[in-house]
């Protein structure tokens, strides 16, 4: 029970940036888009959304399961997580927020919209090399250092990366 108290407070800064941001942008700037563009991009918004909804959910459980902690800066995890999601990029739940951020924009046709997926992604670019990592770095060391040097922070790999033989890292898949 504690663990899921302890997840759903984490979940509290996706939520603002992912479904109260929009819900307020939305208010400020209703349009009604018809048509057959905006059919088409509401069905690519159906599945950025779903994209990004997996790779959410994917990060949340990784984190609990293998890393023993949440998304949350306050509780994070214990262990270095690099599977599931993380063997292919970084941060995928940023990747996750960005995708469903980029869904809502389709769906609903909102210039506005778009305009915060990316400010919220620039302001990430910037936050996660420049506070995140350092901090990483402190706590796990050689290993993160070396997941960084065969994983990308925002842009996943091709194929997965094989973490095996690595100290105090969750590696199961």
């Amino acid at each position: 029970m504690l663990m899921v108290v302890r997840h759903l407070a984490a979940i509290v800064m996706p939520f603002t940036m992912a479904v109260l941001v929009p819900l307020w942008i939305v208010r400020s700037n209703r349009s009604a888009p018809a048509g057959l563009p905006a059919i088409a991009s509401q069905l690519a918004g159906v599945v950025a959304l779903a994209i990004g909804l997996a790779l959410f959910a994917a990060s949340v459980r990784y984190f609990a399961v293998q890393g023993r902690g949440t998304l949350a800066p306050w509780d994070p995890p214990k262990l270095l997580v690099v599977a599931g999601p993380y063997r292919y990029v970084r941060n995928p739940m940023i990747s996750g927020v960005v995708f469903i951020l980029a869904g809502e924009a389709l769906v609903l046709v909102s210039r506005p919209l778009a305009l915060w997926a990316l400010l919220f992604l620039c302001v990430n670019l910037v936050y996660i090399p420049l506070l995140e990592e350092p901090l990483l770095v402190e706590r796990f060391g050689d290993a993160y250092r070396e997941y960084c040097r065969e994983v990308h922070r925002i842009v996943p790999r091709a194929r997965p990366w094989d973490p095996r033989g690595r100290r105090g890292v969750s590696e199961r898949a």
